[in-house]
């Protein structure tokens, strides 16, 4: 064992893992031997540099946190702090099975809390005890797992009708609506853009810019413009015209 902790920091938010990084700097037995931006590039770099610790981001586009814990193969397997903001039934579970996380915007006193469980149970050798522990976390969310829109009630000719969300091409935003766009049909449903992007399901649907939610499997081609944004042409043959804000999802879906 070595008298360093090698880390690896996973966060699509690039301003996230600068803010991990300068609170390491002051620790002389944390050493960050990379970064990722994605569960994909994680499980990459995992086996490249086999570190101890992972810094990890539940939420990420295509592969999140849970679902990379999944894919981690035994051999590889280091100690684990999840990065959570926002979602409180997996804070619940951590705090019940002992696992540890640390919330956005990150506490300093609570990072070094966390850092010295680490310190411990890698230098004692209790993390071996860590893959069990997970095993049941993960377990215990699957049992509650989010559900993601399935059907979408919208009204047609004075009637409701409930459209399937496979069926979804993209969305766009209308002033205080949204506009629902499957095949040649329009539908318009009283709901902002942010809701809707927390009900679909983030492998199926990627958010290109504030008014434009598209389905992936949509996607014909990427065409880049000089500013960083790029034209997305969906199958249908709509162009949709992505923004910088937004140019870091559709960059995921350029590595494989």
């Amino acid at each position: 064992m070595s008298d360093k902790v090698r880390i690896l920091i996973v966060d699509d938010e690039p301003l996230a893992r600068q803010g991990i990084r300068q609170l390491l700097e002051t620790e002389p037995d944390f050493v960050v031997l990379g970064e990722a931006s994605n569960g994909r590039e994680a499980l990459v770099s995992l086996k490249k540099m086999s570190p101890d610790l992972v810094f990890l981001d539940i939420q990420m586009p295509l592969l999140d946190g849970l679902s990379f814990v999944e894919k981690i193969d035994a051999k590889y397997f280091p100690e684990i702090v999840f990065v959570t903001a926002y979602d409180e039934h997996a804070v619940r579970a951590f705090e019940a099975g002992a696992i540890d996380y640390i919330l956005k915007p990150i506490n300093p006193e609570r990072f070094q809390t966390t850092l010295e469980r680490v310190r411990r149970r890698i230098f004692s050798g209790e993390h071996s005890f860590l893959k069990d522990k997970l095993a049941e976390l993960l377990n215990g969310l699957k049992t509650s797992e989010k559900n993601y829109l399935q059907r979408v009630p919208v009204k047609q000719n004075e009637r409701i009708r409930f459209l399937n969300a496979d069926k979804i091409d993209w969305i766009s935003s209308q002033n205080n609506y949204i506009e629902i766009h499957t095949g040649r049909e329009k539908f318009l449903l009283r709901e902002t853009m942010d809701n809707i992007e927390t009900k679909l399901d983030p492998k199926d649907f990627v958010r290109i810019r504030r008014s434009a939610i598209v389905r992936i499997s949509q996607i014909k081609e990427l065409q880049a413009r000089f500013n960083g944004e790029y034209a997305v042409i969906l199958l249908g043959g709509e162009e949709i015209i992505s923004s910088r804000r937004y140019r870091k999802n559709l960059e995921i879906l350029l590595k494989v």
